[in-house]
């Protein structure tokens, strides 16, 4: 399992035979998805509707390149994904869990989100630490105006994954993100989890 973190919340997941799948999830105005590169893609999937996951400039380049691409997406999504076509029927290896988006009044209304589990293997939650159960890989949400670190270290730790991707953390500096990863990593290390130092662009394979 090969697995590319493009900045923010997006992930790009590239699974082997049998699976032969790839899947990208939440690319946002803050990520750099390497359209032009990109020669597989057979799901999209946004787990709500904040720009920071959902490009809908990027998301139609990829419809354009890849046309039979599914895109899974809140109901709420739907009709505002003009001119893109949107999966509402279930979607094999694809399953959707209650994952509230975190509240932060007094700067918007929550939007509808989903959390995913992936292949019965990856948990993306979108935007969201409240959620019971995790696959054995989280893609954990570490910082957020809706959330805090302390939050999301809580809930890898009582849910106990066997590892855990950092993303939303593009509000990081460099600087910070550097010595909250190695914080992070030894933290985890203590209760047997791995945690993935990502960098963006860069892929780990994990033998899942």
């Amino acid at each position: 399992m090969k697995i590319t973190k493009l900045g923010h919340s997006c992930l790009l997941v590239e699974m082997p035979e049998p699976f032969n799948r790839t899947a990208l999830f939440d690319p946002g105005v803050f990520s750099k998805v390497p359209v032009e590169s990109l020669k597989f893609l057979d799901d999209i999937v946004i787990t709500h509707e904040h720009e920071d996951h959902c490009d809908q400039d990027v998301i139609k380049k990829l419809v354009e390149k890849f046309p039979k691409v599914r895109i899974k997406t809140p109901s709420t999504l739907v009709p505002k994904l003009d001119g893109v076509s949107v999966t509402t029927d279930a979607v094999e290896g694809i399953e959707v869990f209650d994952a509230k988006h975190e509240g932060h009044a007094p700067f918007m209304i929550a939007p509808e989100n989903i959390g995913i589990h992936y292949l019965d293997i990856l948990t993306h939650p979108g935007d969201s630490h409240s959620f019971t159960v995790t696959k054995q890989i989280l893609a954990l949400p570490i910082t957020a105006p809706w959330g805090s670190t302390d939050s999301a270290v809580q809930l890898a730790l009582q849910l106990k994954p066997k590892h855990v991707l950092p993303i939303h953390d593009w509000h990081w500096k460099d600087e910070v993100r550097e010595d909250m990863y190695n914080r992070l990593e030894e933290l985890f290390g203590k209760s047997d989890i791995t945690f993935h130092k990502l960098v963006n662009g860069d892929p780990i394979v994990l033998d899942i």
